[in-house]
């Protein structure tokens, strides 16, 4: 029985250790493979309570659990990686050489540190406020209020990725624009902390008339990915919050 329960916290630890892998990467600017361990990361996410539910291990350590590892791997990481790319759109701009502005450069020895590129870290904030309010409200069990965090990491982490292999000069010249990060960081952190339910992929059965916006969901994130790759990630997100609102 002790196994059996320690099942699904193992797997929220897997989640926190593909986190804490994707933090090394995201702090040395290597976002694709920092990406691909927050993929891993959500993965074993989305099956620990899975698993918890199907083994009857449901427990206050494993729902306490699954909030620390989410606050690293779809809480840290992305607040790391829209610091970077923000750092990125301010040490690409002309308007850096200003001497005492608030957007210029501090040297801190061989580190750089742009002050405003710390508003990217407000998602880390939004993140750790939202799964403390999502870990004391009882009625988030069929549906959520706000964008989950892991919702929330796939659209910034979908930025790098944007860039690296879909490598289109206006589209990368938006996503390194100062002016595009600052207020995505400010939407992010609203909506992560919205007050709007939004439908959760919790299968009860595999029913089509229980489940139809679920299937349908599933059915147009494939369309997306297959023709927009990962350009479909923003798109998807959008979709997601667009369906739970008309569902009501």
């Amino acid at each position: 029985m002790a196994l059996k329960s320690f099942i699904p916290n193992f797997v929220t630890l897997l989640n926190l250790f593909c986190g804490s892998i994707a933090v090394l990467f995201a702090v040395n600017n290597l976002f694709v493979a920092a990406a691909v361990f927050v993929f891993l990361g959500i993965f074993f996410d989305f099956f620990d309570g899975l698993l918890a539910r199907k083994l009857n291990a449901q427990s206050d350590i494993g729902l306490q659990l699954d909030s620390l590892a989410d606050m690293v791997t779809s809480g840290l990481v992305p607040g790391i990686v829209m610091f970077k790319l923000i750092s990125l759109s301010v040490d690409s701009s002309a308007f850096i050489t200003s001497s005492t502005e608030w957007n210029s450069l501090l040297h801190l020895g061989d580190f750089k540190l742009a002050p405003i590129a710390l508003i990217g870290l407000l998602i880390t904030l939004g993140s750790g406020y939202r799964l403390a309010k999502f870990n004391v409200d009882e009625e988030q069990q069929s549906y959520f209020k706000g964008l989950p965090t892991p919702a929330n990491a796939l659209l910034i982490m979908s930025l790098p990725l944007i860039m690296e292999f879909q490598n289109n000069d206006l589209i990368n010249s938006i996503i390194l624009n100062v002016w595009f990060l600052i207020p995505l960081t400010i939407v992010s952190c609203y909506i992560l902390n919205a007050p709007v339910k939004l439908f959760a992929l919790k299968f009860k059965d595999w029913s089509f008339k229980n489940n139809a916006i679920r299937y349908i969901f599933i059915l147009l994130c494939i369309v997306l990915l297959v023709v927009l790759q990962f350009a479909a990630i923003p798109l998807i997100i959008l979709l997601y919050i667009l369906m739970s609102l008309f569902s009501k």
